[in-house]
């Protein structure tokens, strides 16, 4: 949904202007207090000034919701929270507001080292884990000046972050990388340009399983344009996304330039949408319609407490064994070091060898009678495999990039016409897409188990959707089921279900032909 602020943003940017701590009569006052923090591991050298805010509603015997903000005190927001705090319009709210981390220069003659750009603009969990690891337990052994400990709630609907310019896009990237921890996100000026490749996020947006995040955008129609991207169309492009995802979004266009005077204006209104509702928790939307045709509502993963059992969960899920069509659960060659397998339905195998030493693996072949060959070579590390529904192609994932592979098969099992075939989302923080175990659908869709959870991709070659694995990195996916229809995905020592809209393709059985790929 979408909300005009111009109409009431001039009046609320005079009456905060004119409406500091000492001047807002009848109103308790907060405290903020100043503290430095030089002590991180994850940004080893750095030091920085951090301030707290404690409303004067605040009582340590109940733990308070939090915000988050980068740069420093911006927005009038101590100002802000005092007043929406007296007039019930948000929870009572303790504020950490954060400046960018600097390592000093050894010399005076030498510059320090800037971390700005790199903490906050850099994707990934790096500057979120910083906060929930490092600085915000230290915050929890501050008290207030009155000898109040600060306890804060430690419940992603609980919590908010927010930033302007680099600072923003910092906000949304904690929220994104933690939802279990940040569910409210205020942005103003965003920088989700590429300046560290924040230009993706309206395509991840769209492709990733929605997750329970509230989010304000700000900009200006005059922000900047320059080497890294278009700051106003970026900012758009992110409220599209968001919408088209089913997110819950708010934003407010205005003409300004790079500078904080309209999210000062509607600072205060957009704090009371923030927290519209609250305790009542922000919720995940649906999705896309590529997400909606996979997925059923309401129904995320689940823990699978039990081990494999060969009746329901499938044994693709164990490394190097493969159910094939006389029955009988099949393994992979140990002398081919055998890493995974998939059966074909005229009884012939397809293995992948793991690299060993110098030896990188390769590609092998097992008829229906035994014989076997190496049918390609050249990979940097063979991983997942299975075939296409009419099993007329086959799939081979290289973990050690960001590519499955395509062959067609030939006649007399051998592979042609290789190709590098279906490109995987790599996150920030990974040097490839570490992909592991496969499986298709009866529609035609590939599903690899990966760092960033399960990918799926159409027939094209395309991502088109992420899920994201309670436990993180997949190693495994497949279907199984009494109906085929619940995706299996393994997590290190942790194997989740879900069920699906979709029904499995079972390599070991006849070929089906899927309908044609879109687009």
């Amino acid at each position: 949904m979408a909300m005009t602020l111009c109409a009431f943003a001039a009046s609320s940017f005079a009456q905060m202007a004119a409406t500091t701590p000492s001047t807002q009569p009848d109103i308790p006052t907060g405290e903020t207090t100043k503290y430095s923090f030089a002590n991180s591991r994850i940004f080893p050298g750095t030091v920085r000034d951090y301030w707290i805010y404690v409303p004067r509603e605040y009582r340590a015997d109940k733990s308070a919701c939090l915000v988050v903000d980068q740069d420093d005190v911006q927005f009038h927001a101590p100002a802000v929270f005092d007043r929406l705090i007296h007039d019930g319009q948000m929870p009572v709210t303790i504020a950490v507001f954060v400046a960018p981390g600097k390592v000093k220069a050894l010399s005076p003659a030498a510059l320090d080292r800037f971390n700005r750009s790199y903490e906050f603009d850099t994707l990934g969990d790096s500057y979120v884990r910083f906060l929930l690891e490092e600085l915000l337990p230290e915050v929890e052994k501050k008290t207030a000046g009155d000898g109040r400990a600060i306890r804060i709630s430690h419940v992603a609907n609980d919590r908010a972050i927010m930033g302007s310019s680099s600072g923003a896009i910092c906000a949304f990237t904690a929220a994104w990388e933690r939802p279990d921890a940040f569910s409210r996100v205020f942005s103003a000026i965003g920088t989700f340009v590429d300046l560290r490749g924040g230009n993706i996020y309206p395509s991840l947006i769209r492709k990733y399983e929605p997750k329970p995040i509230r989010i304000f955008l700000q900009d200006g129609s005059a922000d900047h344009n320059i080497y890294g991207g278009d700051w106003w169309m970026a900012n758009q492009e992110m409220e599209r996304a968001l919408t088209y995802a089913g997110y819950d979004v708010n934003h407010a266009w205005g003409t300004g330039d790079h500078d904080h005077k309209q999210a000062d204006a509607i600072f205060p209104d957009v704090m009371k949408w923030l927290w519209k509702d609250w305790p009542a928790p922000v919720k995940a939307g649906l999705g896309s319609e590529q997400l909606r045709q996979i997925l059923i509502a309401g129904e995320g993963w689940q823990d699978v407490e039990s081990g494999p059992d060969s009746g329901v969960i499938p044994t693709g899920l164990a490394n190097g064994r493969a159910l094939g069509p006389d029955g009988r659960i099949h393994r992979a060659d140990e002398q081919l070091r055998g890493n995974r397998l998939v059966m074909a339905a005229n009884g012939g195998a397809y293995v992948t060898q793991a690299p060993a030493g110098t030896d990188p693996g390769a590609l092998w072949y097992i008829a229906a009678d035994g014989k076997k060959r190496v049918v390609d070579k050249g990979l940097k590390c063979y991983s997942g495999v299975t075939l296409s529904p009419d099993q007329s192609l086959l799939y081979v994932a290289d973990a050690r990039s960001h590519w499955v592979y395509s062959y067609q098969i030939q006649p007399d099992g051998t592979v042609a016409d290789k190709q590098k075939f279906f490109d995987l989302y790599v996150p920030d923080c990974a040097d490839d897409a570490a992909a592991g175990g496969m499986c298709t659908d009866r529609d035609g869709r590939l599903y690899v188990a990966t760092a960033a959870g399960v990918q799926v991709c159409d027939q094209a070659g395309r991502v088109i959707c992420i899920m994201p694995t309670p436990a993180g990195k997949a190693v495994e996916v497949a279907f199984g089921g009494a109906t085929f229809d619940t995706l299996y995905a393994a997590c290190g020592e942790k194997l989740y279900m879900r069920k699906t809209k979709v029904v499995g393709s079972r390599p070991f059985q006849a070929p089906i032909k899927p309908a044609l790929p879109k687009l």
